[in-house]
């Protein structure tokens, strides 16, 4: 194995197919920002800390397990099916509540209100009552004066349960026709006979598989009951007003009384926007039954065995095309595994299609999605929510196609983008108005060498007869906006203090994200105070109701803007103050720097608000924003559902073993759009980190059920995620400099899931070296391109 990894490491430096010299190779360009605060300068537009960033360093940072418990606080542990799919016969708790310090259990005939979780579909329960679902599935909880103890018992509970079959797959789905949700067809022109007439046809299959979150603080809910039948809960989510929804419901109260609050999370990706509910239902449901207040925080065995995972698909296809591998037809079925209830599957499953073109022109097309229902956790929201099980599948297709044709991919692919003037409306007839990929790619191509490299790797290929190089350049086009329209809203409220300071608080969550950070610049910046001045509170139902989940990509997008507008309604106060001390118009008057200029007086913006309270002037106000000209059917999935696409591009070069299969990423280049960035560093990091997580989706983090239906790899023992190590040396990345062409706030552009689906230029890549070994031809490589599938796809 050293020499192996000798021969990895020859494969990235020194050689000519490296991506320009070795000076280059680290992450400069990615971690130094060119862009400084300036002082007295704007706050936006400039590389600024995470706004909690000391405090996470220093240990300070509290979230949900670190609040000072409440006097009488008790714990509690779920009790999980062992079994896929089964009838619910009995629960014998006998011998647990005998256990040191366990005060009792809580099952399905303890829920005071709907038995059923307030989910969309509302096919749910909230504990199993007849029957179980899947390994892993919350039949009651077992609530102590400890975690420990109350962990130990749920293991001890006795449950009966007569198995029946269980289906496991999508495709066993399909074939019973086990379905969530009805399925979903999107035609365009006649496929059938563009097929017919094609000069070439390819048909093929694929399966890619789901994702753990992983996020490093797991699911979490702190329970307690106040006065009167109310109650506060702490929840680590990413949707406080579900949360908040979801208790009442199961409590049988209104949405009035109960009040739900997030100050952060360490960490969501989708998983904490339906699934967090769960953990606080239970929590409130123990809380009532007991009156004392419950924390349940689940372990990460339990988190990897009770919660939901990006969605596994499988595909079938068949395209056509002509010569130069422009595709003239495509038939695709895409089978979604839901798991056992519909969760968010329907809009993943949705947005799966809209982005089965990517960034390409289909011009005769149909997909067909089918929402398949199997005894396995309730899949759920991940980082690019069935975008990236639209977007492989078009890449898979246009590589095989490539290959077929003895083509350069990058070729193929420019072949096929989208037009500005023509082919510039996609499959679900949307136009595509604000096209940057052609230029964009063109300038990746030129900036990471591709050309150059290709060759020198088909060099190193032909003399290197065990460890195999490949190269991908792939593109992404990502729809922002929430797909269910009645999201794309956001309500915030700012306050200005009689000292000058600020405090904002709005509908969205911050999970590391920086979302708060970037809040804080635009609302500096509008009231022309120091970004210091600003600070943001913990996000609470209580004061921004309704307020969409913190997902979509589009939390700067909608809280952003309406924390603005609040920030305006403030400045426009003050300034119809000044501007009549003054004798000026209010359009006169300007805030810079922390201070409040007429064309006659500059005075400090503390003064101003200071004059401005005894004067009995607002200095407080909300602001409400929805987001323009989206409109979608949902029943043909066709109109405009998006606002405006971001775009991006990823070179990646790797190398595999062709004995063992292991393969390692040697060189990353990444040219992103994301408008005029509000916070270039936040950004930046949010690139790195979606493309990292998209590899490890891709490459190491391998979910693998048995024969009867357990989880067996539900612990960082045996569920590999990246780590620093996987990160190559060379991972260079540069931001798109033009801004978004949509009056978005900023003029910025969202950034929190489009990186990731670069991510499938490694894929493509290891399909490209695979193909080297294989001396060409169509490559099936699931995914994730695992030592043991990258060995299949070399032998097959």
């Amino acid at each position: 194995m050293n020499m192996r990894a000798t021969e990895f490491t020859s494969a990235t430096g020194g050689g000519p197919a490296g991506p320009a010299d070795a000076g280059e190779r680290n992450l400069a360009p990615a971690t130094q920002s060119p862009h400084r605060p300036t002082a007295g300068g704007p706050a936006c537009g400039v590389a600024r800390p995470h706004e909690s960033a000391r405090a996470q360093v220093a240990g300070g940072a509290t979230y949900v397990d670190d609040i000072p418990e409440v006097k009488g606080t008790l714990h509690a542990a779920p009790i999980l099916s062992t079994v896929a799919h089964g009838r619910l016969l009995g629960v014998d708790a006998s011998g647990t509540l005998a256990m040191a310090g366990v005060r009792g259990v809580v099952l399905a005939g303890d829920i005071p209100g709907d038995p059923v979780l307030a989910t969309f579909v509302h096919d749910e329960p909230v504990f199993a009552r007849d029957t179980v679902n899947h390994v892993g599935q919350v039949i009651g909880i077992v609530v102590a004066d400890s975690v420990v103890q109350a962990r130990r018992a749920a293991r001890q509970v006795q449950v009966k349960i007569e198995p029946l079959p269980a289906i496991l797959s999508p495709r066993e789905a399909h074939a019973a026709q086990s379905y969530v949700l009805p399925p979903v067809t999107v035609r365009r022109g006649d496929p059938e006979a563009a097929l017919a007439r094609s000069a070439h046809r390819l048909t093929g299959q694929l399966e890619v598989g789901g994702q753990e979150h992983f996020y490093l603080e797991g699911q979490v809910a702190y329970a307690l009951p106040l006065e009167q039948d109310q109650w506060y809960i702490h929840s680590s989510t990413q949707h406080p007003g579900e949360v908040q929804h979801w208790v009442a419901h199961a409590l049988g109260l209104e949405n009035n009384a109960v009040t739900v609050e997030c100050r952060r999370m360490g960490g969501g990706f989708g998983g904490k926007e339906t699934q967090a509910g769960h953990m606080a239902v239970w929590a409130a449901l123990a809380a009532r039954k007991f009156g004392r207040p419950v924390k349940l925080r689940l372990d990460r065995d339990d988190d990897f065995l009770v919660t939901g995972k990006r969605h596994p698909f499988a595909y079938d296809w068949e395209v056509g095309f002509d010569d130069t591998g422009l595709l003239t037809a495509l038939k695709l079925t895409m089978l979604a595994n839901c798991g056992f209830s519909a969760d968010l599957s329907g809009p993943v499953a949705d947005r799966a299609v809209f982005h089965v073109d990517n960034a390409y022109f289909l011009s005769d097309v149909e997909v067909a999605s089918y929402r398949c229902k199997t005894n396995v956790q309730s899949h759920t929201a991940f980082r690019g929510f069935g975008g990236p099980q639209g977007v492989i599948a078009i890449e898979a297709i246009l590589g095989d196609v490539a290959r077929h044709l003895g083509l350069d991919p990058f070729d193929v692919r420019m072949r096929n983008l989208y037009g500005v003037d023509d082919r510039n409306v996609t499959h679900y007839r949307m136009k595509v108005e604000d096209n940057i990929l052609h230029p964009l790619l063109a300038t990746l191509e030129q900036t990471s060498q591709y050309r150059q490299r290709r060759a020198a790797i088909a060099a190193w290929n032909a003399n290197s007869p065990v460890i195999k190089r490949g190269i991908a350049v792939t593109p992404v086009k990502f729809g922002i906006s929430f797909t269910a329209t009645f999201f794309n809203q956001a309500g915030a409220l700012v306050h200005v203090f009689t000292d000058g300071s600020v405090q904002v608080n709005h509908g969205g969550t911050e999970m590391g994200q920086g979302l708060h950070t970037k809040v804080m610049q635009l609302v500096a910046d509008e009231l022309g105070v120091p970004f210091e001045r600003v600070r943001c509170t913990p996000t609470e139902t209580g004061k921004v109701p309704n307020a969409s989940a913190t997902a979509a990509s589009s939390g700067t997008d909608l809280n952003g803007r309406a924390a603005q507008f609040a920030a305006r309604n403030i400045r426009d106060n003050l300034a119809s103050f000044v501007c009549g001390l003054d004798g000026c118009g209010a359009g006169a008057v300007t805030f810079r720097g922390g201070e409040v200029i007429t064309p006659s007086t500059t005075r400090s913006f503390d003064e101003v608000v200071k004059a401005a309270y005894a004067n009995r002037i607002q200095l407080w106000s909300d602001g409400f924003y929805r987001t323009p000209r989206i409109h979608y059917d949902k029943t043909t999935l066709t109109g405009r559902p998006f606002y405006y696409f971001a775009y991006g591009a990823a070179c990646s070069e790797v190398a595999i073993d062709t004995l063992t299969g292991e393969s390692r990423v040697l060189a990353i280049d990444i040219l992103h759009d994301v408008g005029t960035s509000i916070n270039p560093a936040i950004d930046i990091g949010q690139i790195e980190g979606g493309f990292i997580q998209g590899v490890g989706w891709l490459t190491t983090e391998q979910l693998v059920w048995n024969e009867q239906g357990l989880l067996t790899t539900h612990a960082p023992s045996t569920y590999k995620i990246p780590a620093t190590g996987d990160v190559p040396e060379h991972f260079r990345i540069e931001l798109w400099p033009e801004p978004n062409p949509e009056d978005n706030v900023f003029r910025s552009k969202a950034v929190g899931e489009p990186p990731f689906m670069l991510a499938i230029s490694v894929w493509e890549a290891l399909r490209d070296a695979v193909a080297s070994a294989r001396r060409g031809g169509a490559v099936r490589l699931d995914a994730p391109a695992t030592a043991e599938n990258v060995l299949r796809a070399v032998g097959n």
